[in-house]
């Protein structure tokens, strides 16, 4: 009696198992990421008190399968060092980005894209001291879609210091 039971229960529980995991659908991908290398993908820029270098410099954008439309603000990333080439130190603050079209006019954002234009950086550098960091800002949809983007205009925002600096140690404990 108790392996009829056991039976009818083992029976029971492959029949709900067999029964209950149906076959369900999977659903190809609606989007897809995009990813494009920069020409030329490293650049050098030099500035009076400062030499900025960018590479591995790509976009990347998200866009639907079927219609091939950009769905959401592309991402320009790279990685940037910055060398101070001042004879003081520099606070240096952050670095904004600036699209411009083949005539050099700027490239704007339309309404509804996302606006991530500046990367903070808040370090202060001696002199031929060299800072890293990576770049992660947008790029608007106009300069890919229409292949408009001409330039990328780097601005570096620093504070000259003509002020010494100095680090003073004060042996203290608790008790």
């Amino acid at each position: 009696m108790h392996f009829k039971k056991i039976f009818i229960l083992i029976a029971l529980s492959l029949a709900i198992g067999f029964f209950g995991c149906a076959e369900k659908k999977v659903e190809a991908p609606t989007q897809e990421r995009i990813t494009k290398n920069l020409v030329p993908p490293k650049a050098e820029v030099k500035g009076e008190n400062f030499l900025i270098e960018l590479s591995d410099l790509q976009v990347t954008t998200i866009e639907d399968i079927t219609s091939k439309e950009i769905v959401e603000t592309p991402k320009l990333t790279g990685h940037i060092v910055i060398t101070n080439k001042s004879k003081g130190m520099l606070d240096i603050q952050g670095v904004t980005v600036e699209y411009l079209d083949q005539a050099g006019k700027p490239i704007h954002f339309e309404s509804g894209e996302k606006i991530a234009t500046a990367s903070l950086y808040l370090r202060t550098t001696k002199p031929e001291q060299t800072t890293e960091g990576s770049l992660n800002v947008t790029i608007p949809r106009k300069a890919i879609k229409d292949k408009a983007l001409g330039k990328i205009e780097i601005s570096l925002v620093y504070i000259p210091s003509p002020l010494n600096r100095e680090t003073i140690v004060f042996p203290e404990k608790i008790e």
